[in-house]
Order: structure tokens, then sequence, then C-alpha cells
């Protein structure tokens, strides 16, 4: 079925199924915006304080084969070999919402620039771009320090993908990830 054959009814309900979500507060932490950048590429991105240092915060997000233990809807997180060397990460979400099941692959080159930016993009999988960073900067908190995580996505689903749909969980999702990072790295602490 492709986008244009949901009523707008259909998309906001499979859109805007919150039996996952936390309570409200908790989902006011992140702040996330969407831009259009064309017809069927949007820009999300998502940001969140953490109180945690930028190191632990770091410890987190590269911990890549552990991600899929405590992120929401990320079934498998695994590093593969990568031909020049580099980080190349395979990764495989999946969501069931109303009586569909979703499931999306990606391979992922990665480049790390510690302590401040790990920027990645898909050389292989269901869309036709995925790429992004998630970005850390340090700022005080108290007595210690704290980090501002923003995570940035361009997206370009296949034609087969209904953008909105894709668009409107993106952005659910990444509410959900963000916090499960924060989550992890206040756990890792204590």
């Amino acid at each position: 079925m492709t986008e244009e054959q949901y009523t707008p009814e259909q998309l906001d309900a499979i859109a805007a199924d919150e039996s996952d979500l936390p309570d409200n507060s908790e989902l006011e932490a992140v702040a996330v915006q969407i831009e259009k950048i064309a017809q069927r590429q949007r820009q999300i991105t998502a940001q969140i304080q953490i109180s945690q240092s930028v190191v632990k915060v770091w410890k987190v997000l590269t911990d890549y084969e552990a991600l899929a233990d405590f992120i929401p809807n990320l079934a498998e997180s695994r590093l593969l070999k990568h031909p020049d060397g580099g980080i190349r990460l395979e990764q495989v979400g999946q969501e069931r919402f109303l009586r569909f099941n979703f499931s999306a692959r990606v391979v992922l080159d990665l480049e790390e620039n510690f302590p401040k930016e790990i920027t990645f993009r898909m050389v292989e999988g269901d869309f036709k771009d995925f790429s992004g960073s998630w970005d850390l900067e340090p700022f005080c908190c108290g007595q210690q320090m704290g980090t501002n995580l923003r995570y940035t996505l361009r997206v370009w689903p296949k034609p087969t993908m209904p953008v909105a749909i894709i668009e409107r969980r993106l952005a659910k999702d990444l509410k959900l990830n963000l916090l499960a990072i924060r989550q992890r790295a206040e756990a890792l602490s204590t």
C-alpha cells in the first residue's frame, strides 16, 4: 500500500499509537524538529540534556553491539568487517503498529571524532538515504558536567514506504531512543 492509499486518519492512527510512550514530563525532555528537505526527504533532529559527562555518553553511544539491549525497537546492532578498516555497523529496527510488522535494515559506515561527533551514512539498506550524526556538547550542571546530545537524521524512504508514516514514527522513536540513552548513561554512573 502506498502513502497515497492511506487516509489522513489512518496515517494519524498508525503514527499516534502511544501505548509504549513514557509520561509527558519525560517526553518533554526531548526536543524534536522535522524539516522537509524535498518531497520524500526529511531531516529529523532530536536533542536532550544528560546529566553525565561527554565521556560517559560517548561510551554508551560507541558500545555499538550493546545498543539493541536498551534502544527500543532496535532488534539488532552488530559490527561488520569494514573493507577499509573503518567502523561498519549493521542495524535492524523492528516495530509493530496496528496489525503491521515493520522492519528496516541499514548498514552504516561511521566516523568518530572524539569527543564531539559521530557521523554515519548508509552504504546498504532499506532506504534511499539514511545518514546523519550524533553531536555531543558539554555543559555545566551544578558541580557536575553534563552533555547536550543532538541526533540529526536525514532520511529518504524508498517509494514503497509511506514517508508520512516513517516521519512520524521516527520522530516518536527518537524521543524514546534519546530517553533510553540518557537512562543508560545514568545507570552506568551508579
